[in-house]
């Protein structure tokens, strides 16, 4: 406990899944906590897990964005974890779908980097301290090919080829930038996922929840709080020695 003490954390999609899961885990760490959500009744219940501030926001709009940094002030931490899986091939990938992708998963990144960056590097110069981006993306990615997931695939491998270029720009300025590539997690997009799926393909509930089991070595899906754990790690001292790189939370799914 108090790993992450004196620091402000800023969080996307901390509505549900692994974005509530480690906004309560930054909060318990002692971070003051400010958490968003395009929808801001799904943030409804944070407060009480000592969550600080709770904001609505679509990161998929730049001057919002902005705004909301301007206002926020200048954090030590950000999570970025807003994004959207698209399923198909190319095919099955209409431009539309493709520009959708890369705007939620890769270019909110963008904007809340940009918008949130300058005032981590002046704050980790003034205190000493090192700031810390922690970014999601996926083992679906430039690590492994999976089928049926070309736009999602593609824009998680553009959020590592991101976060290493912000890692190697600012390694010298107290910044520090790192990925979490999550393997199947079992969240509430995953249940919306199967339950679309099931009814796509013909299928039961049960043998799409099993398709995904079956595809992780470990014989189960990650947990929520498993990836929570290591966005504590990534944005904590205990990494201090660690920017730009992948850790696949995955359960052996990138083996």
């Amino acid at each position: 406990m108090g790993r992450l003490e004196g620091r402000r954390a800023f969080l996307t999609a901390a509505g549900a899944g692994i974005g509530r899961a480690t906004a309560e885990a930054f909060a318990r760490e002692g971070a003051e906590v400010i958490a968003t959500d395009v929808d801001r009744r799904a943030l409804d219940g944070l407060s009480k897990a000592g969550v600080k501030q709770l904001e609505p926001l679509d990161v998929c709009d730049t001057a919002a964005v902005n705004a909301l940094a301007a206002s926020v002030g200048e954090i030590d931490i950000l999570f970025n974890c807003a994004g959207y899986v698209h399923h198909g091939s190319i095919l099955e990938c209409d431009e539309q779908d493709w520009d959708f992708s890369f705007d939620l998963n890769v270019k909110s990144m963008h904007r809340t980097i940009h918008a949130f960056l300058p005032g981590m590097l002046k704050r980790a110069e003034a205190q000493g301290t090192s700031g810390a981006i922690v970014n999601v993306a996926s083992g679906a990615s430039s690590i492994r090919g999976i089928a049926n997931r070309y736009a999602y695939g593609a824009s998680k491998g553009a959020v590592i080829g991101l976060t290493k270029a912000v890692a190697a720009d600012f390694i010298q300025r107290g910044l520090r930038c790192n990925a979490i590539a999550p393997g199947t997690v079992h969240s509430p997009s995953l249940e919306g996922r199967v339950a679309a799926l099931a009814a796509t393909s013909g299928e039961s509930k049960e043998a799409v929840w099993n398709a995904f089991i079956q595809r992780q070595p470990m014989g189960r899906l990650g947990t929520v709080e498993e990836m929570a754990a290591v966005a504590v790690f990534l944005a904590s001292d205990e990494s201090a020695f660690t920017t730009g790189i992948v850790v696949s939370a995955d359960g052996g799914f990138s083996l």
